[in-house]
Formats: C-alpha cells, sequence, structure tokens
C-alpha cells in the first residue's frame, strides 16, 4: 500500500460517496468542504485515477471509485474494529452495535438480546432499527457490528458476508373484521388501502415478482413505509386498509388475534434471515457470542 495514502483520505472519499455531495460530508465528518476537497483531491493524485465526477448536481463515482469504494471501506472498518478491540480489553468488554430490520426486532431480538446480556453483563448492547438499505450502508463503514434481518439484493451485499438462522415469507394481514378477510385472489386487493414495503425494503422485489406473477399491477391505492409501528396501528384502526410485510413483524398479531392472514399462496417470497457482517473481517468476542444467542433463540 502507499504509505502516502492516510486515514483521512479514505474517510473523506467514503463520505462524498456516500452522501453524494461535499457540502454533506464535510457536516458529516465536521470539516470544512474546502478540506474535504483537498483530502479528496490528495487521493486521486496519489492513485492516479479520479474517483468522483463533479457536477452541479453533486458527486457521482466513476467505475474506478466504485471498485475502490468497498475496499477503502473494509479498510477503515477494519481499523475501527481493531481499535475497538484494544480499548475493550479492560474491565469492561465495550459495546456491540446491532441494526436490526422490522421483522427481526421484535420477533427474535428481545429473546436473543436477553440471553446475550445475561451472559455478558458488562458489553453494553445498542440496537439500531431501519431498513435494509440504510443498515447495510452503516454496517459496511463500520457504524454498526452486525445486522440482523432478511438477505438483501447482491447489490446491497458487496463487502458483507450473510449467516442464514431461517427463512421466511410474506404475508398480507388485515383487522379481523375487514371484509379483505374474503379475498382469494391478488387482484381483489385492489379495492383496498395497501400498506407496501418501500423502495430500499430487503421484501420489495420479492413482493413485486409474485405480483408479475399473477398478472397484478401496482397498487394504486397505497402507502409505502418500513414502520412496523405505522403499519399495526393503521391496519388495526381501518379495516379497509391491508398491509404487506414479513411474517416476524406481526408473528404475535397473527397469535394473538389481533390481525389475521389473509389466503393467498405467498411461498414464493419465502427468503432467508440471519446475520450480517463485513467480510474478511476477524469477528469481535462480543460480536461471535451475540451471533450464538440468535442462534438459540431461534425456534426449533
Amino acid at each position: 500500500m502507499d504509505h502516502r495514502i492516510k486515514f483521512r483520505h479514505l474517510n473523506a472519499f467514503s463520505a462524498i460517496a456516500r452522501a453524494g455531495s461535499l457540502k454533506v460530508a464535510a457536516e458529516q465528518l465536521h470539516l470544512t468542504q474546502p478540506a474535504i476537497s483537498k483530502a479528496l483531491k490528495e487521493l486521486e493524485e496519489i492513485i492516479g485515477v479520479v474517483l468522483l465526477e463533479r457536477s452541479r448536481a453533486g458527486v457521482k463515482l466513476t467505475a474506478e471509485g466504485d471498485t475502490f469504494l468497498q475496499f477503502a471501506e473494509q479498510s477503515t472498518s477494519a481499523l475501527r474494529h481493531g481499535l475497538r478491540s484494544v480499548r475493550a480489553t479492560g474491565l469492561s468488554a465495550g459495546k456491540l452495535r446491532i441494526g436490526a430490520l422490522p421483522s427481526v426486532a421484535s420477533h427474535l431480538l428481545p429473546q436473543a438480546v436477553t440471553d446475550f446480556c445475561a451472559r455478558s453483563p458488562d458489553t453494553l448492547v445498542e440496537l439500531h432499527e431501519g431498513p435494509h438499505q440504510d443498515l447495510t450502508t452503516r454496517l459496511r463503514s463500520g457504524g454498526l457490528d452486525l445486522v440482523v434481518g432478511r438477505l438483501g439484493r447482491p447489490e446491497t451485499m458487496t463487502g458483507l458476508e450473510f449467516l442464514q438462522l431461517y427463512t421466511e415469507r410474506v404475508v398480507v394481514v388485515a383487522h379481523p373484521d375487514s371484509p379483505a378477510v374474503a379475498v382469494r385472489q391478488f387482484a381483489e386487493l385492489d379495492a383496498f388501502r395497501i400498506l407496501y414495503p418501500p423502495q430500499d425494503s430487503a421484501i420489495r422485489s420479492l413482493v413485486a415478482r409474485l405480483l408479475i406473477s399473477q398478472g397484478v399491477p401496482l397498487f394504486r391505492d397505497r402507502i409505502e413505509s418500513a414502520s412496523s409501528a405505522f403499519g399495526r396501528a393503521v391496519t388495526l384502526a381501518d379495516p379497509n386498509t391491508v398491509w404487506v410485510i414479513s411474517y416476524g413483524v406481526v408473528a404475535a398479531d397473527l397469535a394473538e388475534g389481533r390481525l389475521v392472514a389473509l389466503d393467498l399462496d405467498t411461498s414464493a417470497t419465502a427468503g432467508a434471515v440471519g446475520v450480517m457482517s463485513r467480510a474478511e473481517e476477524v469477528r469481535s468476542v462480543a460480536a461471535r457470542a451475540f451471533i450464538s444467542a440468535l442462534v438459540r433463540a431461534v425456534p426449533a
């Protein structure tokens, strides 16, 4: 590696590439715009290629920049991980930052976190819930240690590895008193307001392929949201709303009769749920212990 490349160069490049803006990246790193622009220029001069194309609309990765980004982020995240590991060798085991998709935040994580905390009382667990793309981006850049949830599209998994825990399907649910309970064909859902997974959701493409296979266009009357709290509140309050969601999000609601699953075949949406971590990185003791707790929490 060229000894002239410094951590600040890689950190600045990664921040600009992810933000798509010199100004936003500078604010995120608490730097001035000229300072972060200088760091990027120095890195490009050292490497000898243009990594980002500048325009009035912002910045965009070149082909060379896209290739270099994943390796730059792996390098900076490995360094951060090493620093955290060194600092955690004292009296405390430090902090474990977990990203959780909605489908596991209420279904799998409570038991796993409780188990882990009982076995590792000196480790602070920091839990962040959010959509797949946001969480994997934070994981890749070192902002999270692990992400638990559905396996995403191939382009979202660059630089990451995935350990499968179980498979899960998407379900279509409604209030028990909803007229949608009588629905037997996907085309009939067009008569209702649909709570639909947004573009950055891990299940969006699976649901889209299912509807295409049934000859059903994207629903006109829909609200796109990844919020489990919002989806649950609206579906329970409005019998004319139908919710398309991962089973894990509503497992307790279905078991207790608050919501019912419509009699529609969604088996084609079955997908892997597991743990995502940075590829080629040695997991910390805490991360390995948490994965073991997740494995124990998976229903037999």
